[in-house]
């Protein structure tokens, strides 16, 4: 049995470190307020732009030409995978880092080249060195200051890979925040964009709108836009996801140092207690003789 010093430096440490989970815990959740909030706000204007966007696509009787819509046989591929910077936030990264290698592999085994991983934040781009691709550049930073601009420049260069050909498709890896507790890993098409698919959702739809100068040149701008908005509001779907993972992985932490402070003080008071008994029995038993 370990002795009271032991237990008693045992708790002092159990205690410490209960105290940074706490804190981390606490931090994470004022994180996550500001995240939902910017998620919340963003998602019902990228609701409306995909129904706008479908609503012309729905009621345009010309044939839709687009760059970034043209399906070709899928030769080369790229990949976007969204993690975190830092860990201790459960499984969130180890479930896009599986997806990831994933993915990988049935790339390879299909013999489809991967041409580029775009990995925003660390272990994510962590993951793609030990997989044996070379990272151009590390947009982690996009992660500690999400700006709309940052993910434009990273949208953009993909765009332009597949206008000339670079890649024939384009996949988005990260998680969608639904609540506090729940976040869904998701695994999309970027690019091409399927306008046949937006139309019909929209063909029962009244296009109450005057274009100017028309229809298609404005979908020709909103298309661009819809994707830079698509990688956007995926990086704010990751951050609170990850938030969120965090502040339950610290709840967790939290509760289960107080279960072990409850076991450590009971065994301190055990062992203190027979440590009481035995110099008693050694009194007693030295004024007898």
């Amino acid at each position: 049995m370990a002795s009271l010093k032991e237990v008693k430096n045992r708790i002092s440490s159990v205690k410490n470190t209960r105290k940074i989970t706490s804190a981390m815990k606490m931090v994470a959740s004022s994180k996550l307020h500001h995240a939902r909030q910017a998620i919340e706000r963003m998602r019902p204007y990228e609701t409306r732009l995909k129904g706008i966007m479908a609503a012309f696509v729905g009621h345009l009787e010309e044939d839709i030409h687009s760059p970034y819509a043209e399906k070709r046989e899928v030769k080369k591929v790229a990949i976007v995978v969204i993690s975190s910077n830092s860990g201790l936030c459960g499984g969130f990264n180890g479930n896009v880092i599986k997806q990831l290698r994933k993915t990988v592999e049935h790339y390879r085994e299909a013999g489809t080249e991967i041409v580029r991983i775009v990995p925003i934040g660390r272990k994510a781009t962590e993951a793609t060195v030990k997989l044996g691709f070379s990272t151009d550049a590390e947009a982690s930073a996009l992660l500690d200051h999400p700006r709309y601009e940052g993910c434009v420049q990273v949208a953009e260069s993909l765009m332009q890979m597949y206008e000339t050909g670079e890649v024939d498709k384009v996949e988005l890896i990260y998680h969608h925040y639904k609540s506090a507790s729940t976040q869904e890993l998701l695994h999309e098409e970027y690019l091409p964009v399927n306008l046949a698919t937006e139309g019909e959702a929209a063909t029962s739809q009244a296009l109450d709108y005057i274009v100017e100068p028309s229809a298609t040149d404005l979908l020709t701008q909103l298309v661009p836009k819809a994707l830079h908005l698509q990688l956007f509001t995926a990086l704010l779907d990751s951050l609170a996801s990850e938030h969120a993972a965090r502040v339950i992985a610290m709840q967790v932490a939290t509760d289960n140092a107080d279960e072990l402070l409850a076991d450590l003080t009971l065994m301190y008071n055990k062992t203190r207690q027979q440590a009481i008994t035995a110099e008693l029995l050694d009194i007693v038993g030295g004024s007898l003789q």
